[in-house]
């Protein structure tokens, strides 16, 4: 069944000015060529922005102060303004990023030393409907913009810098905030390409993960554009199961989907995939789904990564008992496959897995009454504009 409108055709917010933050080099190449700049200048404007935190142009000074006066006309700095910083418990922070008027989005920083995580969103909301995640009830908006993907890194590593000592930098991002990044396309793999380009904040491929539910046509030009580390929200063996918890399998199916996965992976010999599995009670978490999961998953090199379910106000599930994930994980172990229990962070302050939630302005009825109940969604239909 074909989706019937792509949430990737509704526009990202209009700038009337490219963003610095949303250039990647090749973009700044090609401006500089078009003004009659040598293209080397690219590399030494964003070292500027992104190693020493300098976005205004004037301050450029080993820049001509002629080249200088032309960026300032043709670029826009903006970065994105933290409206709400929640710190938990165990020191996983969430911050609420102010986009416009009407829409804000989430994202949270993990600390695990040595290593910090960045969680980010890439849409307002979420098209998917997926019936276990909070993001999904808020309905679908917009996509992000590239600078409004790479300003909540670029925000959070300033803010860190407030931090006790102990905090450590962010080492890890990971896509699986608020929307599908595969339905961004083309905005998240330039964010993905700012955050690997050593002149910028010089990631290496395998610590930037992209999560995504299952865009089968989207996994395959990641692989051809930016082969970072592949998530997939898997949560059930089986087609019937997932046409229920994940309404997208009716339009790619497990069989699809995982033959994607195995595509992703040629040439790759020491990479594996993460299949995301949340542990619903008495709907997913039985030793029969265990075993088929571990057929199904046969010769793909994979790590599952089991979720206990984090609850929010009328989700109408349950967490799995700790007995039922313990007996989950020792199957899938027991037939090769590398599995762990996700340790819940945040969870306090609603920024654990499934619960970002954000602002969004609803921008159609459809979108309104996909938030006012559950089910609105037609079957193997992605609302759209």
């Amino acid at each position: 069944m074909k989706v019937a409108s792509h949430p990737e055709t509704r526009p990202s917010r209009v700038s009337r000015r490219p963003q610095q933050l949303g250039t990647s080099r090749r973009g700044w190449e090609q401006a500089l060529e078009e003004m009659g700049i040598a293209r080397y200048r690219a590399g030494q404007i964003m070292k500027w922005i992104y190693h020493r935190d300098v976005l205004d142009f004037e301050s450029m000074t080993d820049l001509r102060k002629d080249l200088r006066s032309r960026l300032s006309r043709n670029f826009e700095a903006r970065t994105l303004r933290i409206g709400h910083e929640a710190i938990s418990r165990d020191g996983t922070r969430k911050w609420l990023f102010h986009l416009d008027e009407s829409n804000s989005v989430e994202s949270v920083y993990i600390p695990d030393p040595p290593r910090g995580t960045l969680c980010v969103s890439s849409q307002v909301g979420c098209a998917l409907n997926c019936s276990f995640c909070a993001t999904a009830r808020q309905g679908f908006n917009r996509n992000l913009d590239t600078a409004e993907i790479v300003g909540q890194l670029h925000a959070a590593r300033a803010r860190l810098l407030d931090a006790p000592p102990s905090t450590p930098a962010i080492s890890n991002v990971v896509f699986m905030g608020m929307g599908e990044p595969l339905l961004n396309f083309e905005n998240v793999v330039n964010a993905l390409e700012i955050m690997l380009d050593d002149c910028a904040f010089g990631l290496a491929a395998k610590r930037v993960t992209l999560s995504t539910a299952g865009v089968v046509p989207g996994i395959r030009k990641l692989k051809e554009r930016c082969p970072v580390s592949l998530a997939v929200s898997l949560h059930a063996p089986d087609d019937d199961l997932r046409d229920e918890l994940v309404p997208l399998n009716r339009t790619y199916p497990i069989g699809e989907l995982l033959e994607a996965c195995r595509e992703y992976l040629r040439g790759l010999p020491r990479e594996r995939i993460t299949f995301e599995y949340a542990m619903l009670d008495r709907i997913n978490d039985s030793p029969v789904h265990a075993r088929l999961l571990a057929r199904r998953l046969r010769g793909i090199p994979a790590k599952v990564n089991l979720i206990p379910f984090n609850s929010f106000d009328g989700s109408g599930y349950r967490r799995s008992r700790v007995e039922s994930v313990e007996a989950f994980r020792n199957i899938l172990l027991a037939e090769g496959l590398m599995t762990i229990t996700r340790r819940t962070r945040g969870a306090d302050i609603d920024a654990a897995c499934g619960q970002l939630a954000g602002r969004v302005l609803p921008r159609s009825r459809r979108m309104r009454k996909l938030r006012a109940a559950d089910g609105s969604t037609p079957p193997g239909h992605v609302p759209g504009p």
